[in-house]
């Protein structure tokens, strides 16, 4: 089945897009049919993406905030004064996601185990990765939506672990089906003009 018709490949077609550009980045805003708000930030030189974002609906109605699926969390605006809480997280670990032009990347600092201590499995039954360690200190579950988004399973074989400096690094290659569809997808918002130029400073709000 080609990409173009998946419902997530038609989706994106019939968003509402509005794109602003720098000399480096590339942000572009989705407003779906259903609603919901996406941005992406791509590197303009590379043409990889750096940050997927959803807005999440506030409990009341309110303006919400944003999840981040690929990349760095965005900055809050009104950050936490608990101490107690940043004390207690400090040496818990922190997963965050990457994007590179072949793979999908996730990074858990904050491990200090050796590699040999884990077992990266993929269960296809629940569409995730799963990491697991023989001394039972940490456990879970990564979600792929970029495969589930266009209907391919997990393989094993795509899967790469690798461990330094406290971080766990995994690594899942890119099936060709995503590749070609990432390369079409940027040609296609090359048709989306943006708006204007913002300063290299400029971050998602």
């Amino acid at each position: 089945m080609s990409y173009k018709n998946l419902i997530w490949y038609k989706s994106l077609l019939s968003a509402e897009k509005s794109c602003l550009k720098d000399d480096k980045i590339k942000k572009v805003h989705y407003k779906f049919e259903d609603g919901r708000e996406m941005v992406e930030e791509y590197n303009v030189d590379t043409q990889v993406l750096l940050r997927r974002a959803w807005k999440v609906r506030g409990k009341l109605g309110g303006e919400g905030k944003w999840h981040v699926e690929v990349g760095d969390p965005i900055p809050d605006a009104t950050p936490s004064n608990d101490v107690a809480d940043i004390i207690e997280s400090k040496d818990q670990p922190v997963l965050s996601r990457r994007n590179t032009r072949i793979n999908l990347e996730w990074r858990i600092r904050n491990l200090p185990y050796p590699i040999e201590t884990y077992s990266i499995k993929v269960d296809n039954e629940n569409k995730c990765i799963v990491i697991s360690t023989t001394n039972k200190k940490y456990y879970k579950k990564l979600e792929v939506p970029e495969l589930e988004r266009i209907n391919l399973s997990l393989e094993q074989t795509n899967v790469q672990a690798s461990h330094n400096f406290n971080t766990l690094i995994i690594t899942y290659k890119k099936p060709q089906k995503l590749l070609d569809m990432e390369k079409e997808w940027y040609e296609e918002l090359k048709k989306v003009k943006p708006i204007k130029d913002i300063p290299s400073d400029c971050k998602t709000q």
